[in-house]
């Protein structure tokens, strides 16, 4: 807090997919008197191979306060640990700096634990969200369990996951079931036409065949094949339905990921008239091409959280999303080709077509960010909170 008693609350993010989802809080504090808000950029925000999507914030209108660059030499596990030394390290010195009364964090990404180790040790209250999920099929789910008990706000994605987050030792009077931001964002992005996001990306999605929206990452507690294999599956998968319009975007940088890119590179190269590979596609334009797509394919949480609610089927492949609620236009299928290929097949049908269209999704409230915005506020004007206790069911 600043001498005129402004309460700084300071975003930290790290990838695409996380800053889509912080910004229209974003946004809303900015509009909030006596709030301050901050923005760390770190990670793959800062990497050319990835897009320098830190552009996408700064373009967004929004000042970013602090960059902590992650040094990654190598695709495996240990790489990715020592890549969260040089977070933490830069974290300590970014939140030095910036001096917040309170951070905000989404999600469950190793360097996601390192930044909230950090805050949790320089005594930064931390607001999590999303937490309380479970993805059996990543490294991600026990991370996610480590910041719940290091935060003291929790804005989760559904009762049963304020529940468990209760079930954890949180005190219930601090744990809001706000539902998902992404779910928000899908009702009320400004969307692109057909025409004009063809035209960003270079490639045609005018016309009447059908559009599958493709992202593949890593699924860090699978051992039965590497994620390069179970990339190739899908490809394979993808030939059996070559009447498809495939945009593929670039995976995360997780442990294996890098080796996902050259296979997605070489296969859209060979079939530039129905593959697209981006990089990065931004909340906009991720947004604009669901509403666009007849079928969402691959193992990331937007197919499962975002993608029925607008509308669209999702085929989620293998084990990485496990345990996850997910609506019934999600069809989970393993990760051999057979399987994938049916599983589109069935998404396609007219029946699934139908069937998502109702976009029914468990991780739908229509005042979620008006219900995050109220309850950091809130939890704003209580700053600085006493050490929290362990809450006894």
């Amino acid at each position: 807090m600043d001498s005129t008693g402004v309460k700084r609350l300071c975003f930290v993010t790290t990838t695409r997919a996380d800053w889509g989802l912080l910004m229209p809080l974003a946004r809303a504090l900015t509009d909030c008197p006596g709030i301050q808000v901050q923005i760390i950029a770190a990670n793959m925000h800062l990497m050319e191979e990835y897009g320098m999507t830190v552009n996408e914030i700064t373009s967004a209108g929004f000042t970013v306060d602090a960059r902590v660059p992650m040094q990654i030499d190598g695709d495996d596990e240990a790489s990715r640990v020592r890549a969260m030394g040089i977070c933490m390290a830069g974290m300590a010195d970014a939140f030095s700096r910036l001096k917040p009364d309170a951070t905000i964090l989404l999600g469950d990404r190793y360097e996601m634990l390192a930044i909230a180790s950090a805050a949790a040790v320089m005594r930064i209250p931390i607001i999590h969200i999303a937490g309380g999920e479970i993805s059996e099929g990543a490294v991600d789910d026990c991370i996610r369990h480590a910041i719940t008990k290091l935060a003291t706000l929790h804005l989760t994605a559904t009762e049963p996951y304020r529940r468990r987050v209760i079930q954890m030792g949180e005190h219930p009077a601090r744990v809001i079931n706000t539902g998902a931001i992404g779910v928000w964002n899908a009702f009320n992005t400004p969307l692109l036409s057909a025409s004009e996001l063809g035209e960003q990306i270079g490639f045609d999605l005018t016309g009447d065949k059908p559009i599958a929206v493709i992202t593949y990452h890593p699924a860090t507690n699978d051992s039965t094949s590497t994620p390069a294999q179970q990339m190739c599956a899908l490809l394979e998968a993808l030939d059996t339905h070559p009447e498809l319009r495939s945009v593929i975007t670039y995976p995360n940088n997780d442990a294996g990921g890098a080796s996902i890119v050259p296979v997605i590179e070489k296969y859209a190269a060979l079939h530039p008239d129905r593959v697209k590979a981006v990089r990065s596609l931004g909340m906009v334009r991720y947004q604009s091409l669901l509403r666009l797509a007849s079928v969402v394919i691959g193992n990331s949480s937007s197919g499962i959280v975002e993608a029925p609610s607008a509308g669209v089927p999702t085929v989620d492949i293998g084990i990485r999303q496990r345990g996850r609620l997910a609506g019934p236009s999600v069809i989970h299928c393993g990760t051999t080709a057979s399987d994938i290929s049916a599983a589109i097949a069935e998404a396609l049908s007219p029946q699934m077509q139908e069937l998502a269209g109702r976009r029914e999704n468990p991780y739908y409230r229509p005042d979620t960010l008006s219900i995050m915005k109220e309850a950091v506020v809130k939890f704003a004007s209580t700053l600085p909170v006493s050490p929290k206790t362990f809450y006894d069911l």
